[in-house]
């Protein structure tokens, strides 16, 4: 299996990942850290789904898609912090200034059922913290459970956990009052470069 990241553009592959079976239900469509609360809770029905390709429109789209072949098989949420709600989040503390738009969040990683145990999650943390670099980041922050090895709730796991972080070259930044199924969550954040120009061929 070689699993390919890319950019979030096509509404199909992101609704699989994150969209209801029926058009008008009220889920997440991953909007609850992308944009204002008061905006997410006024959305309801089809209407999610609109201002989520509205979303998938712009220059810099809210995430990226992890592709086994032609089937998509991950999403993962990132985005400059100073647009989600990440940027004014209480309970998570600020690095830096809140206002800054080369530092980056990972807020979700979600990988579609019977693909799960394949390390899918691995890949598309790599491939947001690519895309994250490519679009200008300094850093990329992500906000996991410490859950110190005990299973995670399937419905709460979307936020990762530090040893995905880990594993992926995160540290440990700060601590958090925030607590997901019962387990902290802490701040992992991990120092990226821009790459560098290959040099020009004669």
């Amino acid at each position: 299996m070689t699993i390919e990241v890319r950019p979030a553009t096509v509404f199909e592959d992101v609704r699989t990942m994150v969209g209801p079976k029926r058009p008008d239900a009220n889920v997440c469509w991953c909007l609850s850290y992308r944009i204002p609360s008061a905006e997410n809770q006024s959305l309801r029905g089809t209407a999610r789904g609109d201002r989520v390709q509205e979303l998938l429109a712009q220059d810099v789209p809210p995430g990226v898609l992890a592709h086994d072949g032609d089937e998509v098989v991950g999403w993962a949420g990132v985005h400059p912090r100073v647009d989600t709600t990440f940027a004014r989040n209480r309970r998570i503390p600020h690095l830096g200034e809140p206002d800054d738009d080369t530092v980056w969040s990972v807020w979700c990683l979600r990988v579609r059922p019977g693909h799960r145990g394949e390390g899918i999650s691995h890949a598309l943390l790599a491939g947001a913290v690519d895309f994250a670099r490519d679009h200008g980041a300094r850093s990329v922050e992500g906000y996991p459970v410490d859950n110190g090895g005990a299973k995670v709730d399937l419905t709460m796991a979307y936020v990762g956990t530090r040893g995905v972080f880990e594993r992926a070259g995160f540290q440990h930044a700060a601590d958090t009052t925030s607590v997901l199924d019962g387990f902290p969550r802490v701040l992992m954040q991990r120092t990226v470069h821009p790459r560098r120009a290959r040099p020009a061929t004669a």
